[in-house]
């Protein structure tokens, strides 16, 4: 190894680009790559998202419909063949809150349960839920358990 084989450690040195704004003897002075007038040659220009060079915004563009309902409650559904799966997997004896739904990943802990009928329940259960439809309710109920509602 001498002085003339010398050379930086791999990744350590980055090339620096092209030197802009430094005279017109580099190639890159007057305009420094910027053209001329217009927002964009000026300091401080920053583009708006979905600005689309003064053309009217697709998002502004396509027609807007319907609306969204800012009272609406959004429930988790959970169906009674799911919880009969449940028992016959041994996850669930005898009863099912809204905390073991959560355990068992079948609702976030942010969010209502409700308890819908399809599927049939073979086993007595209390299931503890924020809602049950009529079906579900009947179900629980004719297989001798318990819906309780939170």
């Amino acid at each position: 190894m001498n002085l003339s084989n010398l050379k930086p450690a791999e990744g350590s040195v980055k090339n620096q680009g092209k030197r802009v704004g430094r005279g017109q003897g580099s190639g890159k002075g007057g305009t420094a790559t910027r053209g001329h007038k217009g927002a964009k040659s000026r300091s401080g220009y920053s583009k708006k998202l979905g600005f689309e060079g003064g053309q009217m915004p697709l998002q502004r563009r396509v027609p807007k419909f319907g609306f969204k309902n800012i009272n609406r409650v959004e429930y988790q559904g959970v169906n009674l063949d799911t919880l009969q799966e449940l028992v016959d997997n041994k996850k669930i004896k005898d009863a099912v809150d809204f905390q073991t739904l959560v355990d068992l990943g079948l609702a976030g802990k942010n969010e209502l349960v409700k308890i819908l009928g399809r599927g049939e329940l073979k086993s007595k259960l209390t299931v503890t839920a924020h809602k049950f439809t009529a079906s579900a309710k009947a179900a629980i109920e004719a297989a001798g358990g318990e819906a309780v509602t939170l």
